[in-house]
């Protein structure tokens, strides 16, 4: 069952990213040759007006292929002869759906079942919480300083700061009080401040629906970044990467963490499309963020010419701007197949 869900929530997380480039094309009038999703040989296809629409076999990627994007053309109404501010547009337009699309799942996430509010709903007895003083009740505004808005902000801020001493603030009864907490380590080598937070989400009620899905996409876009810098600084290596391999074992545990046999059907299938929909928040975030990054054969990448060319006042030699992005590709490819053997690893 988790290949399947996992294979309808990212083959529609890519149709909206192509979905962007697709729109953004059409308003500039740009000639779309083909709009697919999926890679490698076709498996359905047909063709309406300029367009080809298809579906490809393999359920990874896809693409919205413009007429002169890779090369030179005399069609009025190639890429390449469009403003380079109306290129910039349609290679932006992927990734700003992906956080358009991250924010409308997050209305329904936050809408139908509230928000993770940061109140501590207990401290462990002879844990560094409540030797600093911390209590039931209080809601942290601030870790070191850090405005915090939902629990998760702790929860990850701890994460990449293991063992560091902290300073809490918490609004208790109206007012603010801060603590310092240095975390203990258990006998497996883990660090505790020793709250307790409840698992019950808060009500979102009038326009925090939109404050608190904005901050959702805002927080899964900051956990991308942060998670890149730890890539970059050696806090994670890319054996910690995941691929569709990795998506579809998480997907799995996903449905089964939702599934309890507690309660009732009903109960059940609602809990599996919260769970699966907030992973499709994070997953579209992700994908926004990822191909935002100046990397070859990526939006980035491609954003990185346009907006040189859009200083200098010409473009960069198109058959060496494509042999850029072509070793860009091959890269990724390399890296993708890298990732997806780990995964298989891992699993297996």
């Amino acid at each position: 069952m988790g290949i399947i869900i996992a294979l309808i929530v990212f083959g529609f997380l890519v149709f909206f990213h192509e979905l962007g480039h697709f729109l953004l094309a059409k308003k500039n009038g740009i000639a779309v040759t083909e709009f697919s999703i999926g890679m490698g040989p076709r498996l359905f296809s047909f063709k309406k007006g300029e367009t080809r629409y298809s579906l490809k076999v393999f359920p990874f990627g896809g693409s919205c292929q413009m007429l002169g994007e890779d090369g030179e053309s005399t069609e009025e109404d190639a890429f390449n002869n469009r403003s380079v501010w109306a290129r910039i547009s349609v290679v932006a337009a992927g990734p700003i759906f992906n956080f358009i699309l991250a924010f409308l799942l997050a209305l329904v996430v936050i809408g139908y079942a509230g928000y993770d509010k940061p109140v501590i709903i207990g401290v462990m007895e002879g844990f560094p919480a409540e030797e600093a003083g911390l209590a039931e009740g209080d809601v942290i505004t601030k870790i070191n300083n850090k405005k915090v808005t939902i629990y998760r902000d702790v929860q990850f801020y701890m994460a990449i700061n293991t063992g560091k001493p902290v300073d809490i603030t918490v609004n208790r009864n109206g007012e603010p009080h801060t603590f310092h907490i240095v975390p203990k380590q258990d006998e497996n080598g883990a660090y505790y401040m020793g709250i307790y937070s409840s698992a019950i989400r808060t009500k979102a009620k009038g326009l925090e629906v939109l404050k608190y899905s904005l901050y959702e996409v805002q927080y899964q876009m900051g956990v991308v970044v942060k998670s890149i810098g730890m890539l970059f600084n050696g806090s994670v290596t890319v054996n910690d990467l995941s691929g569709p391999v990795g998506i579809v074992d998480m997907v799995d545990e996903v449905v089964e963490e939702s599934t309890s046999t507690d309660v009732d059907v009903k109960t059940n299938m609602i809990s599996i499309l919260l769970n699966i929909l907030n992973f499709s928040i994070m997953l579209s975030a992700n994908l926004g963020v990822m191909n935002l990054l100046p990397i070859p054969a990526l939006d980035g990448g491609r954003l990185v010419f346009l907006v040189i060319e859009a200083v200098r006042g010409k473009p960069v030699d198109r058959e060496k701007e494509g042999m850029v992005h072509f070793v860009g590709l091959m890269l990724l490819m390399v890296l993708m197949v890298y990732v997806m053997f780990n995964d298989i690893r891992r699993i297996f």
